[in-house]
């Protein structure tokens, strides 16, 4: 991976650059981003660049030995930890290795859910466990092979629980010529014992205009489509890659029937829709609540006449318009995203999914039907 196949981030891509040059590269790096800014492609070039053997002023050869070992991710002092699956196959990221590079030569822009597609997920939730921990430990204790500084790339060390304690010695006290790049999408999430050990590296969105040059040039979009895919994608590349290949994405009509049926205080069919929710598995439930919050931010901007900050594609900005004329006013969009909120924290941490999707669908029908809002909750508005 060099840096001239990184989209954009022309500016953070010199200021890497010139670390190397002047030899003040921080051991220990978070690379924060927004998902879809190129965090995780930017520290893979950034590694090749440190280890190439023929480096230019702008970027890394690409020819010379360690160069093309990097092109593959195949250099034996490159190391990856990520989020993965637990299973008697699968104790540490290793294990999962040849999907991993699988994944990246397919395309470096990639976020969770992609990745969890290429993995046997079931019904667990992701994370970096403590066996990885003790594997990070272990690799980075020998001798670098054959580059001059060994690189740990970790790919969204959120998922690191108490567990990722176990490393703070290592990342403050590194063997010689070892390179820590943490790659994060959310500061609060780490772990501030490890945070407190990095320097961050802060990782703007993509401008719109890069994004829509690049749907343009290299997808050979319509300039009127790419426009308003660069508007809908906001930054996010991998968003906008989603939307150039029509990626099926059933939770806006799950979201907007479920809805419906709250309004209707269809009780049978919420009892129904119930059971599917529970069979989609714990990602998914998470990823459909974070849509429906999504949703209901989009509404409460049309509530409050902010119609050109709306990023909704045109079929569900009419459901969206609907809703927020007809149905939803602002103290019912906060107290329904207040119950989303808190049904996404109670499925993180395992809770029954029949029972709590049962118990979201009443209170969406003592919301939206009856207006009824929490107690001790009060709305006050000019």
């Amino acid at each position: 991976m060099q840096f001239k196949e990184i989209i954009g981030q022309e500016g953070l891509k010199q200021q890497l650059i010139q670390t190397v040059v002047e030899n003040r590269v921080s051991h220990a790096q978070l690379f924060l981003s927004a998902e879809g800014s190129g965090a995780l492609p930017l520290a893979i070039a950034y590694a090749q660049y440190i280890n190439c053997q023929n480096r230019t002023p702008t970027d890394s050869c690409g020819e010379c030995s360690s160069c093309r070992k990097y092109e593959k991710y195949i250099h034996p002092d490159l190391h990856f930890s990520y989020p993965f699956f637990a299973s008697a196959a699968v104790k540490i990221a290793v294990d999962v290795l040849e999907e991993w590079r699988s994944l990246l030569l397919e395309d470096p822009y990639f976020n969770l859910d992609i990745w969890r597609s290429k993995l046997s997920a079931d019904n667990k939730q992701a994370n970096i466990n403590i066996a990885e921990c003790h594997d990070i430990i272990k690799k980075l204790s020998y001798k670098a092979f054959e580059a001059d500084t060994k690189v740990l790339i970790m790919w969204l060390p959120e998922f690191l629980d108490r567990e990722g304690n176990a490393l703070l010695k290592i990342i403050e006290e590194p063997p010689a010529n070892t390179l820590f790049i943490l790659v994060a999408q959310n500061q609060e999430q780490i772990l501030s014992t490890i945070l407190s050990r990095t320097q961050i590296v802060k990782i703007p969105k993509l401008p719109d205009l890069e994004i829509e040059n690049y749907l343009i040039n290299k997808a050979q979009l319509a300039p009127n489509q790419a426009t308003e895919f660069s508007f809908l994608a906001d930054g996010n590349l991998i968003e906008a890659k989603a939307l150039l290949n029509d990626t099926p994405n059933n939770n806006a009509g799950y979201f907007a029937e479920w809805l419906r049926m709250g309004f209707g205080n269809k009780v049978p069919a919420m009892i129904a829709f119930t059971e599917t929710a529970a069979s989609w598995g714990r990602e998914n439930q998470k990823n459909f609540l974070k849509y429906g919050i999504n949703f209901l931010r989009e509404c409460s901007l049309l509530i409050s006449g902010a119609d050109d900050l709306v990023k909704l594609p045109h079929q569900t900005l009419e459901v969206a318009v609907k809703l927020s004329t007809n149905v939803l006013n602002l103290p019912m969009v906060e107290a329904l995203i207040a119950e989303l909120e808190k049904a996404h924290y109670h499925i993180e941490r395992n809770a029954n999914p029949k029972i709590l999707f049962l118990d979201v669908s009443l209170q969406l029908v003592k919301i939206i039907k009856f207006k009824t809002l929490p107690k001790g909750t009060q709305y006050i508005y000019n």
